[in-house]
């Protein structure tokens, strides 16, 4: 393992993926620990992706976690698939880890509503209310974090949670991760927890494996911090942590 600081954010690089998601779970682990030290009950939040499969599967055999003293929430999700689509992010949560230990609760953003604005607005209201602890998150082939890619990403955005549409680069990575057939099976709208929501929590977790993400990788790391790249946003965090394997850390 390799680490290095960039600004605030503590970036450490793994010889693969499985070793990549390991460490991610063990740190996530011992934070939980030391949070349930202090308070009855914490709120964390998780990415839905393939990029998130190391980590999760890493967190779910762990029989140690006190998961009966978490809320669960998912940081965006698709507007206008059916409720049962595999492709939905609580769905794939449900499949990946909410439906395999026993949280105190899990609160899912409603994939099948037909008003994304009252929905956004529901479930911001849900968060603002039950201030988060940990994020779990991943980075993006453009540096979108959640759903915000560059062209709707905004660091000072007063929402907590919005409708956005998609980009062509964001919705062509759900191809290139085989979640859809084509790109034309690719929602075009969807729900995302806002930049600000995501880094108001106190500490972040950001699991970044495989080589399409190289170049995102890097950007966030040396790009000017700001919307071109919305993980740059890292870097200005006093408790954000980085990990990478071998191939989404290539270009650094």
């Amino acid at each position: 393992m390799r680490t290095f600081q960039k600004d605030k954010l503590t970036v450490e690089i793994y010889e693969n993926r499985t070793l990549m998601g390991e460490a991610a779970a063990r740190d996530i682990k011992a934070k939980i620990a030391e949070l349930l030290a202090g308070k009855q009950e914490i709120n964390m939040i998780f990415a839905a992706a393939p990029s998130q499969n190391d980590v999760l599967k890493s967190l779910v055999e762990d029989k140690e976690i006190e998961w009966n003293r978490v809320n669960a929430y998912h940081m965006d999700e698709y507007i206008g698939l059916d409720k049962e689509a595999p492709q939905g992010f609580g769905n794939f949560l449900k499949l990946h880890i909410f439906g395999l230990v026993p949280f105190k609760s899990v609160n899912y953003i409603d994939i099948t509503t037909k008003n994304p604005d009252v929905e956004a607005e529901r479930y911001g209201k849900l968060l603002k209310e039950n201030p988060t602890d940990i994020v779990i998150m991943g980075i993006g082939e453009n540096g979108h974090i959640a759903f915000n890619d560059p062209p709707v990403a905004d660091f000072h955005d007063e929402r907590w949670v919005k409708p956005v549409k998609l980009d062509e680069v964001c919705r062509q990575q759900q191809v290139n991760d085989g979640c859809f057939a084509s790109l034309d099976k690719v929602p075009t709208h969807a729900m995302t927890l806002t930049v600000p929501t995501l880094v108001k929590a106190p500490y972040l977790f950001c699991i970044v494996p495989a080589p399409t993400k190289a170049k995102a990788v890097y950007e966030t790391l040396n790009g000017s911090i700001d919307e071109h790249c919305p993980a740059s946003i890292l870097r200005t965090h006093d408790n954000a942590k980085l990990y990478l394997d071998n191939e989404s850390s290539k270009l650094l």
